[in-house]
């Protein structure tokens, strides 16, 4: 299936949902968001949120500083 994630095209055989590809793209990550189509998901519908042929996802990590 092909994705654009974070700006970049990407053939992705093995996401079929939005857990799948955060688990792939960001795995040691806990605090990240994702957005599918200029819509954010929240976590908790991530299990359930399939991805498509041609969607734009978002992953982005949250980095604390000072």
């Amino acid at each position: 299936m092909k994705l654009t994630i974070n700006g970049q095209t990407k053939n992705i055989s093995n996401a079929a949902t939005v857990a799948d590809l955060a688990a792939q793209f960001c795995p040691n990550r806990k605090s990240i968001i994702a957005e599918i189509n200029g819509a954010i998901v929240p976590c908790g519908q991530w299990d359930k949120t399939i991805l498509k042929e041609g969607d734009a996802v978002e992953l982005v990590a949250f980095v604390g500083g000072g």
